[in-house]
């Protein structure tokens, strides 16, 4: 199953310049890296990233994540993925812009 990451610009080009990342600074905070299912990613970009042009969605196989991946209840009680370790390069299974559309929402590719 995929999972999907927003990042903001800066902290993508980090990630893939050193090859791993503990993720933003709210993850930082909470202690894991949070991550969106593809049902939930959309409102994930609305609440965080409102307007925040040059995002980019990356997306990361549940599997390669192993025991360090676990399901919580957040928003209304909905489990979300997080992660508790560093997300490292080589488990990104693939990247998309994220642009602002015209009704000011982020343009999200077709996610299985």
């Amino acid at each position: 199953m995929l999972i999907y990451k927003i990042f903001r610009a800066a902290e993508w080009s980090a990630l893939d310049s050193a090859g791993d990342t503990a993720g933003a600074p709210i993850d930082i905070d909470d202690g894991f890296i949070h991550f969106s299912t593809g049902t939930q990613a959309a409102e994930t970009a609305a609440k965080h990233f409102a307007g925040v042009e040059g995002l980019v969605l990356a997306a990361v196989e549940t599997d390669a994540l192993g025991d360090d991946l676990r399901w919580e209840p957040s928003r209304g009680g909905a489990l979300f993925p997080h992660l508790y370790r560093r997300l490292r390069r080589d488990e990104v299974a693939w990247t998309a812009p994220l642009p602002v559309g015209p009704d000011g929402s982020h343009a999200f590719p077709m996610l299985p």
